[in-house]
C-alpha cells in the first residue's frame, strides 16, 4: 500500500468519525431541549408532585376484587380485539407490503400510492380512530377491533414492506431465469425467505395489540379498558388497582404465549 492510499484511507475514516460524532451531538442536543422544553430537568416541579403521587399510591392499597366477576367478559373482549384487529391487520398488510416493495411493486405509482396509504395508517392513533369507529358502528368492541386493525395495518405493512425489500436476490433471480410468472417469483423466490419474519411480526403486533386494546374502553370501545375508566371516574382507586394488576397478569401471558409461539416459528 501506498503513502499516499494510506493517507486516504486515514482521511475517510476522521471525516467518517467526525460525522458520527457531530450527528451523535446533535441528536443529543436535541434530546436535552426537548427535556428542557418539556419540563423534564425541573427537578423543583418534579418534587412537588411526589406527595401528591404517595397520596394516591396509598389510596390504591390494598386493591380491591369485589367485582372481579363483572371482569371477566370485558376482559375477555379485550383478548377477542387484540386476536381480531391484528388477525385483520396481517390479512390486508400482505399484499400492501408486496406492493409498497420495492423490487416486488409493479410500479412506481403503485409503490408511492401503497407507500402513502401505510403513512397514513400509522400517523392517526389509535385512540383517535376509535373514536371515529365508535362513532360509525356505535359503542363496542367492533370499533376496537377496526381502531387497532387499520392502525396496526400501518405498522406491519411497513415492517413486511421492508424485510420484502431486504431479501435475498439470488433465490429470485433463480427463481426467475426458469422462466417464471410474477406470481411464482413472489411465492417461490420471496415468501420462504420472509414468511419467518412475517410470522415473528405478527407474533409481536399481537402482544402489542393488546396493549393498545386495553385503553379502547377509553373511547366507548368495550373491554377492561371501559371498567377501568369506570372506576377511575368515581374516584375508586382500588378497584383500578385492581383491575391494573388483573391486566398486568393478562399481559404477562399474553407474552408468554406470544414468545412460545415466536420460539415454535423459528
Amino acid at each position: 500500500m501506498t503513502t499516499e492510499s494510506y493517507d486516504a484511507i486515514l482521511r475517510t475514516e476522521r471525516s467518517h468519525r467526525f460525522r458520527t460524532g457531530a450527528l451523535l451531538a446533535a441528536v443529543t442536543l436535541i434530546i436535552l431541549v426537548a427535556g428542557y422544553y418539556t419540563g423534564l430537568f425541573n427537578a423543583q416541579r418534579l418534587a412537588e408532585g411526589l406527595p401528591a403521587l404517595g397520596q394516591l399510591m396509598a389510596n390504591m392499597v390494598p386493591p380491591s376484587f369485589g367485582a372481579w366477576a363483572d371482569w371477566i367478559l370485558p376482559l375477555i373482549d379485550t383478548i377477542a380485539m387484540s386476536i381480531a384487529g391484528t388477525a385483520m391487520a396481517v390479512l390486508f398488510s400482505v399484499p400492501l407490503s408486496f406492493a409498497a416493495a420495492r423490487n416486488t411493486t409493479p410500479n412506481w405509482a403503485v409503490y408511492h400510492a401503497s407507500r402513502n396509504l401505510l403513512n397514513l395508517l400509522r400517523t392517526v392513533p389509535e385512540l383517535i380512530m376509535g373514536i371515529i369507529f365508535v362513532a360509525a358502528v356505535g359503542f363496542g368492541p367492533l370499533a376496537g377491533v377496526l381502531a387497532v386493525g387499520l392502525h396496526s395495518i400501518g405498522m406491519v405493512g411497513k415492517f413486511f414492506a421492508e424485510t420484502i425489500e431486504h431479501a435475498d436476490p439470488a433465490p429470485i433471480e433463480a427463481t426467475r431465469a426458469t422462466g417464471a410468472g410474477g406470481t411464482q417469483i413472489i411465492c417461490h423466490g420471496i415468501l420462504p425467505q420472509v414468511l419467518p419474519q412475517f410470522l415473528d411480526v405478527s407474533v409481536y403486533r399481537w402482544e402489542y395489540n393488546f396493549r393498545a386494546s386495553t385503553v379502547m374502553g377509553l373511547v366507548g370501545a368495550g373491554g377492561i379498558g371501559f371498567e377501568l375508566i369506570g372506576s377511575l371516574r368515581i374516584m375508586d382507586y382500588q378497584e383500578v388497582f385492581a383491575i391494573l394488576l388483573v391486566i398486568l397478569a393478562t399481559v404477562i401471558v399474553v407474552d408468554g404465549i406470544g414468545s412460545a409461539l415466536r420460539r415454535r416459528l423459528q
